[in-house]
């Protein structure tokens, strides 16, 4: 039989999920009125084609950054993630905005996110487990689905998964981080958005590694990374899926090109060819 607190407990519960789905949806429609209810929400508004008409830089974590002079983005505004403070020891390089998109990043590298200064850091809600709360800190409504797609939906079917035009409202998942990173460039207002250090290309675990059905745990040294500490010894990463990551990039080009704003990729080598290529150095 059950306990009067367990039924009470459920109780709450019920009542509690669509109260929150109620103010969730509120706040949202306020953000897309440019109308903040939260302190967070007036931040992020305030972002709102803060570079309108000029460019930003997405930078990637790929093998091919090693060979990229990244300090020629002093002065530029950029938005960069995850493991990118293992390059601060021999860079100069600090990017304008900071994200993690994936809880198992957040967890394992809460500590350096945590005590890491200077760019403006933006997480989506669930993180906030491990980042803390600060004034250079912001949170996103982070939808982790994509409606148009059955759950089941194989790496090379058509799928797309949406694109936020407003970022203080929600952003959308989209199979990596980038795709939140340009759903934020996009609501910055840049005209043009030059990617860097997406090599597009994964090896497979070794033998030696641990998996667990998408969760991935390293016993070496990371190979897919700018540095082999990136995700090495016990740091965990999901297994990347880089065609659903590509649809997300058709995706992306899609909305800036609808609003005359285009992304062009400025990585030396790589795979990624959904977007037209440019010369790094030839930008400066």
């Amino acid at each position: 039989m059950l306990s009067q607190s367990y039924k009470v407990r459920r109780l709450k519960s019920a009542l509690w999920n669509p109260i929150t789905n109620i103010a969730n949806q509120l706040r949202r429609s306020a953000a897309e009125c440019g109308i903040g209810l939260s302190h967070n929400d007036r931040k992020l508004i305030r972002l709102h084609n803060s570079a309108k008409g000029k460019r930003v830089f997405v930078i990637g974590n790929g093998p091919s950054l090693r060979g990229t002079d990244v300090d020629k983005l002093c002065g530029e505004i950029s938005v960069a993630s995850n493991g990118i403070f293992l390059l601060f020891d021999s860079k100069k390089f600090r990017p304008t905005y900071y994200t993690v998109e994936d809880t198992l990043v957040a967890e394992d590298r809460a500590t350096e996110i945590n005590q890491l200064k200077g760019p403006l850091k933006i997480f989506p809600k669930a993180n906030r487990k491990w980042i803390h709360p600060a004034e250079d800190t912001l949170f996103l409504d982070y939808i982790l689905h994509y409606p148009e797609c059955p759950a089941d939906t194989p790496d090379d079917s058509d799928c797309h998964p949406i694109f936020s035009t407003n970022c203080a409202s929600k952003v959308y998942a989209g199979g990596t981080v980038t795709y939140v990173n340009l759903q934020i460039a996009y609501y910055l207002g840049a005209s043009e958005v030059y990617l860097l250090g997406f090599d597009h290309h994964y090896n497979k675990p070794s033998q030696q590694d641990e998996q667990e059905r998408s969760v991935i745990i390293s016993r070496s040294d990371d190979v897919n990374h700018f540095d082999p500490r990136y995700f090495g010894d016990g740091y965990r990463w999901h297994d990347p899926r880089v065609n659903r990551m590509a649809r997300a990039y058709e995706m992306a080009k899609v909305a800036f090109e609808a609003d005359g704003r285009k992304i062009y990729n400025a990585t030396a080598g790589g795979k990624l060819e959904v977007f037209e290529r440019v010369d790094f150095d030839s930008l400066f």
